[in-house]
């Protein structure tokens, strides 16, 4: 299969899963994953609609090999990096989630969703004192809540040290 065709095919099983025909978009996914197994775009399409679907544990192969390959866009390796670590921590592999979603915190400093999905696993993992400076710097920093706003800098500074008293 040349690469026109390729393209077309999952241009086309993108489509499907977006207009909410994940089924076949999943058909036509594992046929082009069985025709180009290391390409990293088709196992994060793959991963994506097994996900869609419910199957967390058919997704886990597809998105590493995803994350192994080359070639995923920052934007797709991303989504890779959260839906991976996400599907651990509801499979309840939370060490699993925790070094995932903590890579992908790393990679992307200004995603707030893998942040969000980090301090829950954190919390999985009986983490709780860093999951919680996660989700207080970003309510910090992310809150349009006049009142959030208005104590930032005081929420940020907690933060660092949540059991410093005066």
């Amino acid at each position: 299969m040349d690469g026109q065709m390729r393209d077309e095919l999952l241009a086309e099983a993108i489509r499907l899963r977006r207009q909410g025909n994940p089924e076949e978009a999943r058909r036509k996914l594992l046929d082009l994953a069985a025709e180009h197994p290391g390409d990293a775009e088709v196992a994060y399409q793959t991963a994506w609609v097994h996900d869609v679907l419910g199957l967390e544990a058919e997704a886990v192969p597809f998105y590493v090999g995803s994350l192994e390959g080359s070639g995923l866009s920052d934007e797709d390796r991303r989504g890779a990096l959260l839906g991976l670590g996400s599907t651990y921590r509801i499979l309840g592999r939370y060490t699993q989630a925790v070094d995932t979603l903590r890579q992908g915190a790393a990679e992307f400093p200004d995603d707030g969703a893998l942040q969000t999905f980090l301090a829950m696993a954190l919390f999985n993992t009986d983490q709780h004192h860093e999951a919680m400076q996660i989700l207080l710097k970003l309510l910090a920093t992310t809150s349009q809540d006049p009142y959030v706003r208005q104590y930032r800098r005081a929420i940020e500074t907690y933060a660092q040290d949540l059991d410093a008293t005066v």
